[in-house]
């Protein structure tokens, strides 16, 4: 075996072009042949990124923008001790392409097991050599109890204000990764969701209407990786990342989404959310689906030694069902009509035929639960989009007096009457599957697990305790509020102890937040699970604070996990 290929150097292809059969993967362990020097002008306007680490492999991402040429375009990479930046362990080449909107995906093997490593690109011109900024990623362990430090992000809008949190993350020492929760990006227009808090900062959005096209998506893109926090996060540590809906569309499920309409010239879902999943394969540092799975089947996990796996789910684009809303279920303030049309939506929502996931991945994290717990992992950890916990509104009716209730609009006097019957208010979350999530529950109980759930989605933190029908519990859950996206608190406003009443009306809240930015540093040892919520003092000025908030923590047991308690 020749040095070269003992030194794991790999030219590996830029991320591939997705059809509607399959996606390219990223090329391992091939030397790519010598390439011309590229005739134009390049700069790196994107930094840098690395992801879905494993402990002798690791994607490491770039973008390089073409300022005259049409490429392709040859680049080297290369990987360092991370004391050492300047001798590289490993090093190759790949190509940047204009039908991969010029991203570089490589997948670099030959690494060591928990070693930290420092990266960069360098796009070989004409004129010299142009070099990217450097990166620093972590692989993980095989074995041992060292303690994992996790980063727990999501719900980040370019319109809504500056990524102050993403600074913040970047700034904390030691991170192992960082996970993603999804939202990572918006489809909105300028005159959409955002747009008078865009507006005021002069931060709109690119392009300026609603992402449909490919171009429209690789536009978003690349108009969120400007931003210098967003940069120096993904340099700061490996991600993990899953998407939620607004990386396609509002409310998106399998067959549909609530902000997808044909009528308008949108098109067919499929063709939209296959041209989603594309921009996000090339502009997101993750691995893709094998050959011939399908293509938005991106559940995958992450073992972190003998501390702890990841399950980064996908609830999104391949197995959940129809959202179905409150909103055209109930269309009343009357309370005996209101009462008829609620029976009559229960149904539907208990319908056992009803996935989150669909069957494919519910056997998948089966199966995964009960390996790990057998493989001796202290933690199993969903990666998961929405809210696991049952979450009814509070009795709005005791936070308002008559005269507030009087002069409300008639959708606040509807939503009022409805907090009255202590049921889900948000279906787009797990309550909206009930049947699913007892299955889910089902598989961890079968596996002794020792479940503690990360969340994003809501925008807004909670600490909660899992239970199933029993009522006896069975996890915990860890939700992150948003980078930017308002809270619960935009919308309900004068109830200054709203999250004190979301936790005294639902057993299964320990502590809320409805307002601020932020994230969750989460921290697994053998002996304990803590999070630490973090939030920004504002993200309409690039001036801020972070403080620590509030922390939690979670021991293990035999089979299962204690109660959580605030430390």
């Amino acid at each position: 075996m020749s040095a070269v290929t003992r030194r794991g150097l790999l030219g590996a292809a830029a991320t591939g072009a997705l059809s509607l059969a399959a996606c390219a993967k990223p090329a391992t362990n091939a030397l790519a042949p010598a390439a011309p020097a590229y005739e134009g002008e390049v700069s790196f306007d994107h930094g840098v990124a690395s992801g879905d680490p494993l402990p002798t492999k690791m994607i490491l991402w770039t973008r390089i923008t073409p300022k005259s040429g049409t490429g392709p375009i040859p680049v080297r990479f290369d990987v360092f001790a991370a004391d050492n930046n300047e001798t590289p362990l490993i090093t190759g080449m790949t190509s940047a392409e204009a039908s991969h909107d010029f991203c570089v995906k490589v997948d670099v093997a030959g690494l060591s097991p928990a070693t930290r490593y420092t990266y960069r690109f360098t796009a070989l011109t004409s004129a010299g050599d142009v070099a990217s900024p450097e990166g620093m990623t972590r692989t993980t362990a095989t074995s041992g109890t060292t303690p994992i430090r996790l980063g727990v992000v999501s719900c980040s809008n370019w319109q809504f204000g500056y990524f102050n949190a993403y600074k913040a993350l970047a700034a904390e020492p030691n991170l192992d990764a960082i996970i993603h929760l999804g939202d990572y990006l918006y489809e909105y227009g300028v005159d959409g969701y955002g747009s008078q808090t865009a507006e005021a900062l002069g931060r709109l959005h690119e392009p300026a209407t609603e992402i449909v096209s490919l171009d429209d998506y690789r536009k978003r893109h690349a108009q969120y990786k400007t931003d210098p926090n967003l940069q120096a996060a993904h340099a700061a540590a490996p991600w993990i990342c899953t998407w939620d809906d607004h990386e396609s569309a509002n409310d998106s499920y399998r067959t549909g989404a609530e902000n997808h309409n044909p009528d308008k010239g949108e098109g067919e879902w499929s063709d939209r959310k296959l041209r989603a999943i594309q921009a996000y394969f090339e502009w997101m540092p993750m691995r893709e689906p094998e050959s011939g799975n399908i293509t938005s089947a991106v559940w995958r996990d992450f073992t972190f030694g003998d501390v702890a796996t990841i399950f980064a789910t996908e609830t999104r684009l391949t197995g959940r069902s129809p959202s179905i809303g409150w909103t055209d279920a109930v269309t009343t303030s009357d309370q005996t009509e209101m009462k008829a049309q609620i029976e009559a939506h229960l149904k539907v929502i208990n319908d056992p035929a009803r996935t989150m996931m669909g069957a494919a991945q519910e056997a998948w994290i089966d199966k995964g639960l009960k390996a790990s717990v057998a493989n001796g992992k202290t933690w199993q950890v969903i990666a998961n989009q929405v809210m696991m916990a049952r979450v009814a509104l509070p009795d709005m009716s005791k936070a308002f007096t008559p005269e507030q209730i009087a002069q409300a609009i008639p959708q606040v006097q509807q939503m009022i009457g409805f907090s009255a019957l202590g049921l889900p208010f948000n279906l787009d979350a797990w309550d909206g599957y009930p049947a699913a999530r007892g299955r889910l529950y089902d598989s961890v109980e079968a596996a002794g697990a020792r479940l503690v759930t990360l969340t994003g989605d809501i925008h807004s933190a909670w600490a909660d305790t899992l239970l199933d029908d029993k009522g006896e519990r069975v996890g915990v859950e860890f939700v992150t509020t948003s980078i930017t996206s308002p809270g619960i608190s935009a919308y309900i406003t004068d109830v200054p102890d709203l999250g004190q009443r979301f936790a005294d009306a639902n057993p299964e809240v320990e502590w809320h937040d409805p307002d601020g930015h932020g994230y969750i540093l989460m921290t697994l040892t053998p002996e304990r699970a803590t999070g630490e919520f973090v939030k920004v003092s504002t993200v309409l000025s690039t001036d801020f604070t972070a403080e620590r908030v509030a922390t939690y923590e979670v021991m293990p047991e035999a089979k299962g996990v204690s109660a959580l308690t605030r430390a």
